[in-house]
């Protein structure tokens, strides 16, 4: 599988100048439709020059401006797949050379080549500094991600919530939700809308947004102040979750090493309290 837009740029972003970063971001941010406008309208919208949007995607390894748009109409049409398209193609083409576990390796490999040790700290930092609350949520089938994520790091710090639940609960819950605090949104293709409204509606009321996505982004990336892509696609109808679970776990150890959080005590106070009432 190529290597998606997204990915390379979260690859090359630290080396690029400050034009090319602008380009870089706001692409992000308007992933992947900004791409597949003019050059002049890429360069308007990113406040660069012309010239500069074009070293921006010579950088990321293309050649000209169609090629780029090309790979991006290929990442759009990957993404708008439904399992019963995947299903098709599969049927028509069996690879039983490699094996699922194949697959599933190389995608949690292929995930952390392109997620930085900077991206990571910075995201587990924000985690474990935050002062108001951690929300998390997932879409219909990465939401017991979520949930994992949320028991865990429960342990680690107070003021940690699970968004479950019908979703028109999930609206009330944005009455509490403000400056301080942080959400947490797990989103993989096919896309949830009402995700995509909980996550704008959230912004807007200054809540610190973190996606968790796939190689291809959510439209919530407009929204998000960190965006982490983990690689998903398997030779399947349906995308494969593990790469979200590893990356999870990782963002949860990495948070129980943070000072701030005094993992340890907590840890031990949680385990006195089973104690205490036979749990």
């Amino acid at each position: 599988m190529n290597n998606s837009i997204a990915e390379l740029i979260t690859e090359r972003i630290d080396t690029m100048p400050p034009g090319e970063r602008n380009a870089a971001q706001t692409l992000i941010a308007n992933y992947p439709l900004l791409g597949l406008k003019t050059v002049a309208e890429f360069s308007t919208q990113a406040g660069v020059s012309s010239p500069t949007i074009l070293r921006f995607i010579n950088r990321l390894g293309f050649q000209n401006y169609p090629d780029f748009q090309a790979r991006l109409q290929e990442e759009l049409a990957a993404q708008l797949q439904s399992p019963h398209n995947r299903n098709e193609s599969q049927q028509v083409q069996q690879d039983t050379t490699y094996p699922a576990l194949e697959y599933t390796l190389e995608n949690i490999r292929e995930t952390f080549r392109h997620i930085s040790e900077k991206q990571l700290s910075d995201i587990v930092r924000a985690l474990a500094t935050a002062r108001g609350n951690i929300y998390l949520i997932g879409g219909r089938f990465t939401d017991p991600v979520a949930q994992y994520m949320a028991a865990h790091m429960t342990v680690i710090r107070p003021h940690v919530f699970h968004i479950s639940g019908q979703e028109s609960a999930w609206r009330d819950r944005l009455l509490d939700m403000g400056k301080k605090d942080m959400l947490i949104v797990f989103d993989i293709r096919r896309y949830q809308e009402s995700l995509l409204h909980l996550a704008e509606t959230a912004k807007s009321r200054g809540v610190e947004i973190l996606l968790i996505t796939d190689q291809w982004l959510s439209p919530i990336a407009r929204f998000a102040r960190h965006v982490l892509a983990a690689r998903t696609g398997v030779p399947s109808a349906w995308d494969s979750s593990a790469a979200l679970f590893v990356l999870s776990e990782s963002i949860i150890r990495e948070m129980t090493r943070q000072p701030e959080q005094n993992t340890a005590a907590r840890i031990k106070e949680l385990e006195e309290l089973r104690l205490k009432n036979r749990v």
